[in-house]
């Protein structure tokens, strides 16, 4: 099989906030999720648990046996820390206005 006949996709991981490690490959038509992922070596890298691990393909969750397509993104995901409607109330509880203080202006 020639090489500009393979797939091209890229499986990436973000082992901590605003750090991405991005692994480009070139993967046999008919590829999956799962084989982009164990192709990746990240699983290894990172003693990450692939039972515990949740992903998917551009955002999107996807089965492990879901067919890749040319140049699609393989992503792992962590497990979150905060429940994001938690953390958007901790932030906000964070900016409170105090007495005597102007509320912020509105961008516009």
């Amino acid at each position: 099989m020639a090489n500009d006949e393979r797939l091209h996709v890229t499986v990436a991981y973000s082992p901590a906030p605003r750090e991405v490690d991005q692994v480009h490959l070139r993967l046999a038509p008919g590829a999956t999720v799962g084989e982009a992922i164990a192709a990746s070596g990240l699983v290894a890298k990172y003693a990450l648990d692939l039972s515990a691990l949740a992903f998917g393909v551009w955002m999107r969750a996807e089965p492990a046996d879901k067919p890749l397509r040319e140049a699609d993104r393989v992503e792992i995901w962590r497990p979150l820390r905060v429940d994001p409607k938690e953390a958007r109330r901790l932030r906000y509880k964070q900016q409170q206005i105090k007495p005597g203080q102007r509320p912020p202006r509105p961008a516009g």
